[in-house]
């Protein structure tokens, strides 16, 4: 599914591409992504929207604090993906509900673990929907450049 979700943001999203759903429905499908797949990828986009409206309504500075994962999540979401959202909360780049919005789409992941790889994907595609370019272009970096982000 995630790799449904890579093609769809690189080829259609990330342009400002939206055709309808069964056009993409059959697009993918001609490009080999199974169907269960194809349906499970629009569910956790269309996840992604409805809460980038939620965290919209939100003030532009929330109050900072410390987010204890739950066992689940820990399980899940890797420790080097944590260190990551904590480095793009703490350099200003996502507010705290926008953390938890990737969280929340990590969680929703089929598959485990959640590695740092998918969690910049994530964030990548939350940002963009959230019509964040200056910051959306700082993950892009993180995401294609060799360099790995560090706080000091």
């Amino acid at each position: 599914m995630f790799e449904v979700l890579v093609y769809l943001f690189e080829n259609y999203f990330e342009a400002n591409i939206r055709p309808d759903q069964g056009t993409l429905e059959r697009e993918l499908s001609a490009a080999g992504f199974d169907q269960e797949d194809i349906e499970r990828a629009f569910d956790w986009f269309s996840a992604l929207e409805n809460m980038t409206r939620d965290t919209e309504t939100q003030a532009t500075r929330e109050p900072r604090g410390f987010r204890i994962y739950a066992e689940q999540e820990s399980l899940r979401i890797n420790a080097e993906s944590r260190s990551f959202l904590m480095f793009l909360e703490l350099a200003g780049v996502m507010q705290p509900s926008q953390r938890e919005l990737v969280i929340d789409r990590a969680m929703a992941l089929p598959d485990s673990p959640v590695t740092l790889e998918k969690i910049k994907w994530i964030v990548l595609m939350s940002l963009w929907n959230q019509n964040k370019a200056n910051d959306y272009l700082f993950i892009a970096d993180a995401i294609f450049g060799d360099e790995h982000p560090t706080l000091h």
